[in-house]
């Protein structure tokens, strides 16, 4: 049965500096096993970020990712700051 990243998990994005957005997708006990075993393709191919970067916390049931920013924050072409937008990509993406 297939669901939504959103309704499995906290997901909260932040700046990481003018260069790197950071994803913390904040699981429970039991929702974290279905998160963590998502690919890092997966979740860099949704995300349209080759040079995604992933870090797995089971100790706090915790999946961060980190990837470029397609803009440099604050520029004229810098739509999203804080990278609200990739994390509601994320939220949407549904999970098997």
């Amino acid at each position: 049965m297939s669901e939504e990243l959103g309704r499995l998990a906290r997901i909260r994005s932040k700046n990481a500096g003018p260069f790197w957005l950071t994803i913390d997708i904040f699981c429970s006990e039991t929702s974290y096993g279905r998160v963590s075993a998502i690919p890092t393709e997966t979740f860099a191919a949704r995300l349209a970020a080759p040079d995604l970067r992933r870090f797995d916390l089971p100790d706090l049931h915790v999946v961060k990712l980190s990837l470029p920013r397609p803009e440099i924050q604050g520029s004229l072409r810098d739509r999203d700051m804080h990278g609200a937008a990739m994390a509601q990509v994320l939220a949407a993406m549904a999970v098997g």
